[in-house]
């Protein structure tokens, strides 16, 4: 079959290792040629352009800047993009005609571009779930179902129907995140409508004593405490005020160490906590090379995951899938809502608590501070995550429609 995947991600190669790539491949492996269409933001300077691989084709859209832009730059940007890919479709794709289109959220606002490509093509489509908008908007107080706020919020749950009407198959990442959308979709029908959860091809992780100790010293990340790492987006869905109040509560706690990598629009925020307590067990990074982040990543000891209180939506971080790769038991900390403290806790490869107690985050950490419980999470999540989100899984889950 010849399958477009359409998505926001910044992808340019289709050897990189994600979520997106591992499963293309999986279709690439299987016999089917595969298109990619991702943006190239007006940062970098770069026009609409194709990538030409040996076993795929990557078109790059022109867009705005939408990661790491102010809210008024990413809204006009993201209400441009249907514009952007419909466009560069037509242009530089126009002579294919594809049986299978795929596509992730966000955004919700392709829906014009999937239409003209199911009209055009006869092709089927499948969402690949990945966030609910707009209410997660709505969750964070981004947008509201009332006042002056609601006419976007009503704009783009209009976009958002039509996209689930589009979609001739809806992969959820959970089954917490099939309820969701079934209860507040009852147009839907079930039968299109399944779990199909974020997947890696697994990677070998040596545990190598020297490299370690090496990297932990290069950054000065003491050798003889229990390592925390969170890496990743420092934004409001990760409810970092409650991040702030678990690194206050621990920064007296001689047994462990944390390490807090990544970038956001609330990186200010921890900076400033940073600066201003003087914390000793801890460290933020607003960047590493990536080879020392995959080294220090691998390096440390229980992996953490972090998500508003607020959020009534499911989310499933895929963070969570590097954590089980490196054999690193998992702390999450999150809203009631999702049901990945229920998987980590049923699997036993990590403890979960609510993203308002602190006292019960102060907890875990405490019984994470044991290395004989730590190795055997972390080999339970390794077999996990083979027995269930390698990229075999979600391709078989998607082909089992069209055999």
């Amino acid at each position: 079959m010849n399958i477009l995947f359409l998505t926001l991600s910044n992808i340019n190669s289709i050897y990189e290792s994600t979520i997106y790539t591992d499963m293309l491949r999986e279709f690439i492996n299987n016999g089917h040629n595969v298109y990619i269409v991702s943006p190239s933001e007006r940062r970098t300077n770069n026009p609409t352009h194709i990538i030409e691989e040996d076993i795929c084709k990557i078109l790059k859209v022109k867009v705005g800047n939408i990661q790491k832009s102010n809210v008024v730059e990413k809204g006009i940007s993201t209400l441009m993009l249907e514009r952007n890919y419909k466009s560069a479709i037509s242009k530089h794709l126009n002579n294919i005609r594809f049986d299978l289109i795929l596509y992730s959220t966000p955004p919700i606002t392709l829906v014009s571009t999937i239409e003209y490509l199911k009209i055009r093509d006869n092709a089927k489509t499948y969402l690949l779930l990945k966030d609910i908008f707009p209410q997660n908007a709505v969750d964070l107080g981004m947008l509201s179902k009332t006042g002056m706020k609601s006419v976007l919020y009503n704009y783009f749950r209009a976009k958002e129907k039509r996209l689930y009407e589009l979609s001739d198959y809806i992969g959820c990442m959970s089954q917490a995140n099939v309820d969701f959308l079934l209860e507040h979709n009852p147009e839907i029908s079930p039968n299109i409508v399944e779990v199909c959860p974020n997947t890696i091809e697994p990677l070998p992780v040596e545990k190598n004593e020297r490299k370690i100790e090496e990297i932990k010293q290069k950054y000065k990340i003491p050798l003889n405490k229990t390592v925390f790492i969170y890496g990743g987006n420092l934004g409001k869905p990760q409810g970092i005020d409650f991040l702030i109040e678990c690194l206050d509560s621990n920064k007296t706690n001689d047994q462990v160490y944390f390490v807090i990598a990544g970038s956001g629009t609330e990186f200010t925020k921890l900076k400033n906590f940073f600066k201003r307590e003087k914390v000793t067990n801890a460290q933020l990074f607003s960047y590493l090379p990536k080879e020392d982040y995959e080294t220090l990543a691998n390096s440390c000891d229980v992996g953490l995951i972090f998500l508003d209180k607020r959020f009534t939506i499911p989310n499933f971080p895929s963070r969570l899938l590097s954590y089980m790769q490196a054999s690193m038991p998992i702390l999450a900390a999150t809203d009631v809502n999702t049901d990945i403290g229920d998987i980590i806790e049923q699997g036993k490869f990590g403890f979960w608590c609510e993203s308002k107690s602190v006292e019960q985050f102060d907890k875990k950490v405490q019984l994470l501070c044991d290395k004989k419980l730590r190795t055997q999470m972390g080999v339970k999540g390794r077999r996990y995550l083979e027995v269930n989100y390698t990229s075999k899984h979600s391709y078989e889950i998607i082909m089992s429609h069209f055999k």
